[in-house]
Order: structure tokens, then sequence, then C-alpha cells
């Protein structure tokens, strides 16, 4: 199945361009005609095209006989725990951690998860075709408010952990929000488990003039330079929609994603149960795994794709290198506000720095970078397998070429036009010269 307009996480681009208003009334005409659903529950971020974006794609939705629970502006996970719970379809009007100039449209699913790539494939089909359900005026959907939706995530969120040590630890935290959709949730929650906290960019600001929404160690300097002071926990900080979640170390340091994912499973992970993570994570998992006697399983890049296989093997935990964690006690998607819980239950009931926890974790670097793709990546791909000859190299998503020294991994972005070239090793010198070497490999090619 070839996707025309789906990327790694829902149609994304930039309104009024490739994401035209016109276009989006076609894809909630798709979405609701797939669904087939009474109601639809829809969110959005804060971005300023999300107003333009939301109307068009609920006038679309009700036009096929489907009511529309419009929740407000919500992290991403938020909408699809309320799906979950109402055992509804939902729309998300969000572009994630990409520029401000970009939107985009998700489909969650009644269970909510995000749609896989068979339905997507459907409801691309039902665009081109233009075969949308359209009912007479009597039969149209309406629009409703609930606004239960906020209340309902985060007490799911603290019925998981252990309300009474964080309560009592009472925490220091300085947290970014980057004017998304987690302005408000966030602060509320940290708020409820009796933290005392600072905020940074937490007010919605839909052109994210306080940082970039992408939460990068460049982006977090403000955060990073609090955190130096010496008077906090833990920093935290989310992207757009929130279902991201990174940290800085009581000392100012930047944790890698990687390193928050595989300090959380240590913690999580009971021997003999599963991990599940894309072929892009550290080989820190696999070394975690092993040392608790649990499985894991190694699969393409994207949250949807590990959320599903994390429900087929019935996995505790899964995640990427970005700081998306998913907790299948909770739901099946990455979560940036159950994340930062579960690292708030980690220092409380250890009652340790997270700066020592830290050095439990078996140390190894990774050098991410990315340069322009000009090319359809088959072509790339194809050049690219012929310069490395007898290398061992792993298909399973983009080429992953091991090295006696780490490995690289090149894959095309789902959601942008580039190649992103992610390298690996136990030495920090090794990682980045290994990059180096392969963006100019590439650049020649």
């Amino acid at each position: 199945m070839e996707l025309h307009f789906f990327g790694t996480n829902g149609i994304r681009g930039i309104p009024n361009d490739d994401l035209s208003a016109e276009f989006s009334m076609d894809v909630g005409k798709a979405m609701a005609t797939f669904f087939s659903a009474k109601k639809i529950a829809m969110a959005k971020d804060t971005r300023i095209t999300g107003d333009m974006i939301l109307n068009a794609v609920s006038s679309a939705v009700m036009s096929a006989g489907t009511d529309v629970v419009y929740l407000g502006i919500l992290p991403t996970p938020a909408l699809q725990y309320y799906c979950k719970k109402n055992h509804v379809p939902g729309i998300m009007i969000t572009a994630s951690h990409n520029p401000p100039q970009y939107n985009g449209i998700k489909a969650i699913d009644m269970d909510g998860t995000e749609i896989d790539e068979e339905k997507e494939y459907e409801i691309e089909k039902l665009i081109m075709n233009k075969k949308f359900k359209n009912v007479s005026w009597e039969n149209a959907g309406r629009f409703y408010y609930d606004d239960t939706a906020v209340d309902l995530y985060i007490n799911g969120i603290i019925s998981l952990i252990n309300f009474k040590k964080i309560s009592e630890r009472k925490l220091n935290v300085a947290i970014d929000t980057g004017n998304g959709a987690s302005y408000y949730t966030s602060p509320l929650l940290l708020s409820r488990l009796n933290c005392h906290i600072v905020t940074l960019n937490s007010n919605p600001d839909g052109k994210f003039t306080g940082r970039n929404s992408e939460p990068k160690p460049e982006n977090l300097q403000d955060l990073i330079n609090i955190m130096k002071t010496g008077k906090f926990d833990i920093g935290i900080a989310h992207d757009g929609d929130a279902d991201r979640c990174v940290f800085i170390d009581e000392n100012g340091n930047f944790i890698d994603g990687n390193e928050s994912l595989a300090l959380i499973a240590k913690y999580t992970l009971r021997a003999g149960e599963t991990l599940v993570t894309p072929t892009s994570s550290s080989d820190a998992l696999k070394d975690v795994c092993q040392q608790k006697n649990a499985k894991i399983i190694v699969t393409r890049v994207g949250a949807p794709i590990v959320a599903r296989t994390m429900i087929e093997n019935n996995a505790v935990i899964g995640g990427e290198e970005n700081g998306g964690v998913i907790y299948g006690k909770h739901q099946f998607c990455r979560d940036g506000a159950m994340t930062m819980s579960l690292m708030l239950n980690l220092l409380a009931c250890e009652n340790k720095k997270i700066s020592e926890l830290l050095r439990e974790i078996p140390k190894y670097y990774m050098v991410k970078k990315s340069v322009p793709r000009k090319y359809d990546w088959d072509v790339i791909k194809n050049k690219l397998l012929d310069a490395l000859g007898n290398k061992k190299t792993d298909l399973l998503d983009g080429i992953k070429i091991y090295e006696d020294s780490g490995w690289v991994l090149i894959r095309p972005s789902g959601t942008e036009k580039i190649l992103r070239i992610f390298t690996e090793s136990k030495n920090e010198k090794t990682a980045m010269d290994l990059n180096e070497k392969y963006i100019n490999i590439i650049n020649k090619l």
C-alpha cells in the first residue's frame, strides 16, 4: 500500500498551501464516512490555523450526518484517552512538533489508538474517489461542547502512580510547555501532585514565539539555564501537542529520550514482560531488557506501529528516542503527561536525584542530524546500497548499517522532505564521526 496523504503521524501540510480548506473538508468527509459513527470527538492544539482547519473538518463531518463533540484545546493523548473511555472515534487538529506554519489532521480510533496504515489507506481511497456519505439537511450532524476531558485525563494518570509518595516529596519542577496544547493540563497535573512549579511558555501562542515547538536542547536553553540554578529537582518540556516529554536533570543537563525511556523501562519492566521500540532507538534498551530478563521487540519507526505491536504482544511499555513513551496500562499511544508522571513517580519512590538514577543506565552516545531529500527515497536507497557493498545492513526501516564501532540509520522522514541520519556508539567522538561520514556519502551520491 502506498500512502499519498498520510505521513508518520497523520496528514500534515501548510494551510492554504498543501493543506487547503477544501482538502481539509474532503479529509473530514472521508473520515466521517469511514468511521460511520454517531459522533466524533475533536480537539486542537494552539496553532493559529487551528480554527480554520477545525471548522473545515467539523463542517464536513456534520455533512455526513455525524455529530461533533468538541473538547477544546487539548494534548493529543488527552483526546485519545477521551476516545478510549467513551468508545468514540476522534480527529485531532495538530502538526505536533512541526513549525507554526504547519498544521495537520490526525484520526483516532475508538480504542484511543492512532489508526493503522490499512485504515489510512481506506480513507485515502475515499478522498481520491470522493465517495463520501452525504445526508439531507434534517439529518445533518450537530456541534456540541464537552468540558470533561481534562479531568478525565488527569484522574486517569493519577490513578496509575503513587500519588501519596509524590505529594509527600513536594518536588520542585520547572516546566516549559512551549506555548502548545499542554499549557493548561500539565501545570494543573503538577499542582495536583503537590509539586512546587515554575512555568515557561505556559500560555497558548499559535506562533510559538517562546521557542520552537520541538523540545530539542537548542530550543530549551531558557529551561536549561533555570535548571542550572540548582533550585529544581527536574525540568520538563513538551512538544506542540504534548504526546512527547523530555527532561533536564537537576544540574541543567539535557537527558536524551533514549536515556529517559531506558530509565523508565528499568523501573517499570518485570521479568518476562515486553518492551517495544523502533529501530532508531538506543542499544541501551536492549541492555536494560537483558538485565531485567525482559523481551524486546524492534519495529519500524512510528508511534502507531509501536503501539499496535504493543497491543499484539501485550507489552507493558514502549517508546521512541524522541521522548515519546507509551505506557500500556494507561493507553496505547505516546503520552507526555503520563511520561512526566512516571518520572516523578520514580524520583519520589527511589528518593534519589535523577542524575544518580541515570548512572545506572548503560551509556551510549547518539547523534541525530538531517539533510534535505532531493530525490525519491527508492533512488537514494538503491544508490546507498550499491555504495555500501558488503557491509551488514538491516532494511526494516530505511537502511541500518552496522559498523564495528556502532551503527548508522538512514531513513526518510515521514513528516518532512528530509533524510534523517542517526548514529550511535559507546564513544561520543565515534558517533559524531560516523554521522559526518555518512552525511558526506549521501551528499556525494
